[in-house]
């Protein structure tokens, strides 16, 4: 068998049923382009790898305890074998031609660190947090406090044209391994929310461009894994959902502190960071209020 020229990385937490459909989606397509899918499981107690191993058996497969999606991805670092490679959310449809199209766009285009397809949502909008600006001071109190999105999310250019963007989302990241290994994969002192934009701004520093590519489609279930989707709330105790949404918040700092600290004067650095610990603390009042319902 020859080497894959990509390799598809597939973070899996208690999504049996999702995780099914993706790799069927997957396995549709995969004469697109040679690849190989690698499932890594954050110890899922809902049968998710016995059914991987008895209906994909060809699916390379990993586990580990839960520690979050950047470890659970980079876990599956030593598996890879292709030169690209894609990050998939387990809650993702892939269509016809999305193999095909975006791996040529990452060739054909040098300057290109990563891109990424439309993602389109389950009610046919577009998922807004596939193109997104860096959350720098200003772009986030707009988008945080004033409900002002334009900015941040690239508003001002129609979803159906194909531009540079700052950040894409980790539900359907492709880019060159030589560059993962180049920025050291995902920052693993993120938990949850924060790590794709993270990655983002190393491929950034690096001197790559990433792009957004909406000449083909993937359909994304939004949510599960943090709880938002009444159908799937189940597999979401309560404990996880109220930490995946503080770990969001814990995760602005960390971004702030490690990219953009030194780029601010002193006085404001610190006024950024209260401001954040003035917002976590209001996200914990909500969540607590939430989870004694």
């Amino acid at each position: 068998m020859n080497k894959p020229e990509l390799s598809i990385i597939i973070l899996n937490y208690n999504t049996k049923e999702l995780l099914e459909d993706c790799l069927n989606s997957v396995k549709d397509h995969m004469s697109e382009v040679n690849l190989e899918v690698i499932v890594s499981d954050n110890a899922s107690n809902d049968g998710s790898p016995e059914m991987i191993k008895k209906k994909f058996p060809w699916v390379k497969y990993t586990e580990g305890p839960n520690e979050g999606f950047s470890k659970g991805n980079n876990r599956a670092r030593n598996l890879v074998e292709g030169e690209m490679v894609l990050f998939l959310n387990p809650d993702t449809v892939v269509h016809k031609d999305v193999f095909a199209k975006t791996t040529k766009f990452l060739k054909e285009h040098k300057d290109a660190g990563a891109v990424t397809c439309k993602l389109v949502l389950a009610n046919g909008k577009l998922d807004k947090d596939i193109r997104r600006r860096f959350p720098i001071p200003r772009i986030a109190f707009e988008h945080l406090a004033l409900g002002l999105n334009k900015n941040y999310w690239y508003e001002d250019i129609p979803e159906t044209e194909t531009h540079e963007v700052e950040a894409i989302q980790g539900a359907f990241f492709l880019t060159w391994k030589k560059i993962l290994d180049k920025v050291g994969w995902f920052d693993e002192e993120y938990f949850f929310d924060g790590e794709d934009i993270d990655l983002c701004y190393q491929i950034h520093k690096a001197g790559y461009k990433l792009y957004y590519y909406p000449e083909t489609t993937v359909t994304h279930l939004k949510g599960v894994t943090k709880g938002k989707v009444s159908k799937w709330k189940y597999k979401v105790s309560p404990q996880q959902r109220k930490k995946i949404r503080l770990a969001g918040v814990a995760s602005m700092e960390r971004f702030f502190r490690k990219n953009l600290w030194k780029k601010y004067p002193l006085i404001f650095d610190y006024f950024v960071v209260f401001g954040i610990n003035m917002f976590k603390i209001v996200r914990y009042i909500k969540v607590a209020i939430l989870s004694s319902y």
